[in-house]
């Protein structure tokens, strides 16, 4: 390996294209050596100003340009697996960010090729565990101090939903990060799920079920419930109170500016996650990087990619049905235990 760590970056989209700025300006000891996107002109002017990058069409020829020691998929998640699987193959670490696969079907593979390698390479996208808030949190849920978690209240806003977004995407794509932040902050697994659809807002498009509220039973007993809301209209909102035998805290205040002026204050409001949660991607991305420097892997791992997609199937199938859905999943492989 070079003294900078080569990514190849995977898709040149709004997240794509951002990690490209990311790893350029703000992560140390690495730099973006190829992007790869179908649509050239895009690639190229995520790449612009910026030397010795290769451009490429196709994922795999990415991989194969000189200099890449490590990948950052950022593209359409149909697309993860096969991505995944060749940098499985070719010892790659690789960011992929979230979901893992469409379906639980294909992470489970994903697992499995992993498993089979006998050494993690793969790591998540649940950048809110790279968060402060979170992390204030986490710490404080593990100490103890407020006793055992009983009930964690979610909160999960957006100002409006791209147009491609269905119903199940709620779940699937936008709670796909509260079911990663419940499974760690609880430390414990998702065991079945429950939807309750209120009427629609009159300003989300038609025929999306928008908001919803998204109820998980856990293996520990807890219990968590998720509002999400992709058409709320005036900004994003994450917010996370955990309720406790001795008290109880919450994140997802105290990170925007209050305004005060003559006869007025107001409160600024994030209008994107790529806002409200800048500091985590530098957090995360730096913190990838630098393991991977070394041959290391943390973060979420792809069973928790595996998990999220488990999970998310069971909250799909609850919201189809408007029953109370079990979730299943496969047996966690050795690698994972740790």
């Amino acid at each position: 390996m070079s003294e900078l760590l080569g990514v190849a970056v995977l898709g040149a989209g709004h997240m794509g294209a951002d990690h490209v700025r990311r790893i350029g300006e703000t992560v140390g000891g690495a730099r973006v050596v190829a992007v790869a996107d179908p649509d050239a002109a895009r690639a190229e002017a995520a790449v612009a100003g910026r030397e010795g990058v290769s451009v490429h069409r196709e994922a795999q020829d990415a991989l194969r340009a000189p200099g890449v020691d490590a990948v950052l998929v950022a593209s359409p998640e149909a697309a993860h697996e096969e991505a995944l699987l060749a940098a499985i193959a070719r010892g790659l670490p690789v960011l992929c960010e979230k979901p893992l696969t469409p379906d639980s079907a294909a992470a489970l593979r994903v697992v499995e090729a992993e498993a089979r390698l006998g050494r993690r390479l793969i790591q998540v996208g649940f950048m809110r565990r790279y968060d402060t808030e979170y992390a204030a949190l986490k710490t404080l849920l593990d100490s103890g101090d407020l006793g055992r978690p009983l009930l964690l209240h979610c909160r999960h806003r957006n100002v409006s939903s791209p147009p491609h977004f269905t119903s199940s995407m709620l779940i699937s794509s936008s709670v796909s990060h509260e079911i990663d932040a419940a499974r760690w902050l609880l430390g414990q697994e998702i065991t079945a799920v429950t939807v309750v659809r209120p009427t629609p807002s009159a300003d989300a498009p038609r025929g999306l079920l928008d908001p919803q509220l998204v109820l998980f039973e856990t293996s520990g007993g807890a219990v968590v419930d998720v509002e999400v809301f992709v058409n709320c209209g005036f900004g994003y909102e994450v917010r996370c109170e955990a309720v406790c035998e001795r008290g109880s805290a919450q994140v997802g205040d105290a990170h925007t500016m209050v305004v005060r002026s003559p006869g007025r204050a107001h409160e600024d409001v994030a209008q994107d996650y790529l806002v409200r949660f800048a500091d985590a991607y530098d957090r995360e991305v730096r913190a990838w990087a630098a393991a991977a420097r070394v041959g290391r892997v943390t973060g979420p791992s792809a069973w928790d990619g595996y998990a999220a997609a488990a999970v998310a199937e069971a909250g799909v199938a609850a919201l189809d049905t408007g029953a109370r859905v079990g979730v299943e999943m496969a047996e966690r492989p050795a690698l994972y235990d740790c």
